[in-house]
């Protein structure tokens, strides 16, 4: 007779998820026994960086990814990333043992004491099985769940003792939908209120790119003949940088943004909150005389924004049928708007000064590297005071290139860089993966590179050396808060740090160094990690 382990990864075989990403502890080891030759354990040093992995693996693969971290104590280590896991949309299956379930009444040491409360509000589902019989079914449960629009994390919590025990019989395996299709009545209503728009404007989101509807945005936007903004802090660009209709980023803040939207008298919203907003910038959330149309798969979005008609529909199947609803249409005449220079940033770059100590700035940094990127380089960035400059640098004008958090919460894009790595070398695509980090930033996932030295992943990190949190003392400058003290991080190594987990690693000043040190990582197996010092450039928020 199977066990409820043997049932458990026959259903994971049948999804396809056979790469296990975790943080092993004591209570997971029954879960892990006798691991199959099938599957593959992708182990990572610290559960914060397990998770970012998980993510950026899912993400590339266009998969859910299984996460297994240690009870409360990991799972309490893992919620940062889990964060943005959740704000990124991303389908994981998060699960923690449990200690063994005769124990649970006496709370024994390592027990996760309220295992559905403790990953709230951060994931869509949390179960702990009644009984170890429906495990299988929590899982077939979970998938669901995590792949179903809006998708996302969700969480099991596994008691030690469950896995040997009979199962019922083999596990019940569904198949789930994954598109939300818009009510077309609704949707009509929209094609026609911009089709008689004197000035329409779109607002794209990350969620074109998730539903892989590029073709789709651009073939509307054409039809429409409308300026295309991206939504404030894409985490994916949903637009080809390059596009004659593609005008920029919109500001983060609600009274700039109002700015922006001025002379429009219609704007639909695609796959986006309505809006993200930090800092807060008083003012209006739109100009007078324009209409605001929102279209989400997601309903949290619709039902929270402050302003906006609504409709819920998938991103690409609502585009693709706006198109058809608005064939034969006529672009009115409209001044052109002027493009922004650093895209799809929510702010501008700070000022190219030269530095009298020879360092670099952030801009040549990044024209350096592109210069000689190759082709269909894969770009992962958490960098947030060089952020401008480098998307001035560096257009995007490839889908599924380009990779950041949707939480604004440090950690994330080291540890997701592996993972994106890990899914260009199983999928053959073999994409250059390059992932530019602030120094600071660096510190808080450092461990994920000795995941990227194991697994011998070509994959090159630009740490960005300013030895500050620079873009805190923006934020000082905007509210008034001088005197805050931590902003400095002096007497940092990061070649040091980068060969201790088994990386190659360099210090590069010039221009030149860092274009020999780019082509030569790229035709490396294994991650280079290069440290360059840069300006002290303080970019302004607005």
């Amino acid at each position: 007779m199977k066990t409820i382990r043997d049932v458990t990864f026959d259903l994971l075989r049948a999804f396809d998820i056979t790469t296990i990403f975790g943080n092993v502890g004591s209570t997971e080891e029954t879960f892990l026994k006798n691991f199959p030759s099938d599957f593959r354990y992708i182990l990572g040093l610290q559960e914060a960086s397990v998770v970012g992995m998980a993510d950026g693996f899912a993400q590339a693969t266009r998969r859910p990814a299984l996460v297994n971290v240690h009870t409360g104590a990991g799972l309490g280590n893992a919620m940062g990333t889990l964060l943005t896991a959740f704000q990124n949309k991303t389908p994981l299956i998060i699960t923690a043992g449990q200690q063994t379930r005769e124990m649970l009444l006496m709370e024994p040491w390592l027990t996760n004491i309220e295992p559905t409360v403790m990953p709230k509000p951060w994931v869509k589902w949390a179960y702990e099985p009644a009984r170890a019989e429906d495990v299988p079914a929590a899982f077939m449960r979970a998938i669901a769940t995590a792949l179903q629009p809006p998708s996302g994390p969700v969480f099991l919590s596994l008691p030690l003792d469950d896995w040997e025990k009979p199962a019922l019989g083999p596990a019940i395996i569904r198949s789930v939908a994954t598109r939300t299709a818009p009510d077309p009545s609704r949707l009509a209503e929209f094609a026609e209120m911009l089709r008689q728009a004197d000035a329409p404007a779109l607002i794209y989101g990350a969620s074109i790119a998730r539903s892989q509807g590029w073709d789709e945005a651009i073939a509307f936007a054409e039809a429409l003949g409308a300026p295309v903004w991206a939504a404030p802090a894409c985490e994916l660009p949903p637009f080809p940088e390059d596009h004659p209709l593609y005008v920029g980023g919109l500001p983060f803040a609600i009274g700039p943004l109002c700015q922006k939207l001025e002379g429009h008298d219609v704007a639909l919203v695609v796959g986006a909150p309505v809006f993200r907003y930090y800092p807060y910038v008083e003012g209006s959330y739109l100009p007078q005389g324009l209409r605001l149309l929102h279209i989400s798969d997601d309903p949290g979005e619709t039902s929270r924004a402050p302003v906006g008609d609504s409709l819920i529909g998938d991103s690409k199947l609502s585009l693709a049928a706006l198109a058809k609803l608005i064939e034969g249409h006529t672009p009115k005449p409209t001044a052109p708007r002027q493009r922004i220079e650093h895209r799809m940033a929510p702010h501008p770059p700070a000022p190219e000064e030269p530095c009298s100590d020879g360092r670099l700035t952030g801009g040549q940094v990044f024209a350096a590297l592109q210069e000689v990127r190759p082709p269909h380089t894969v770009l992962v960035e958490e960098s947030p005071s060089n952020l401008a400059a480098l998307h001035k640098a560096w257009p995007i004008t490839e889908p599924d290139t380009f990779y950041t958090f949707a939480s604004g919460g440090l950690g994330w894009n080291l540890p997701a860089s592996v993972g994106i790595a890990l899914a260009e070398r199983d999928s053959g695509r073999n994409r250059p993966v390059l992932a530019v980090i602030g120094d600071g930033s660096f510190q808080y996932s450092v461990q994920s590179i000795w995941t990227a030295a194991q697994f011998q992943l070509p994959l090159l990190i630009v740490v960005l050396c300013n030895a500050e949190y620079c873009i805190l003392k923006s934020f000082s400058v905007l509210e008034q808060a001088p005197g805050v003290p931590g902003f400095d991080i002096p007497g940092l190594d990061i070649v040091s740090l980068a060969r201790g987990y088994g990386c190659t690693a360099a210090r590069v000043e010039t221009v030149d160094a860092i274009r020999s040190e780019a082509v030569n990582a790229w035709k490396r197996n294994g991650p280079t990690v290069l440290e360059i010092p840069i300006t002290k450039a303080v970019p302004p928020l607005i």
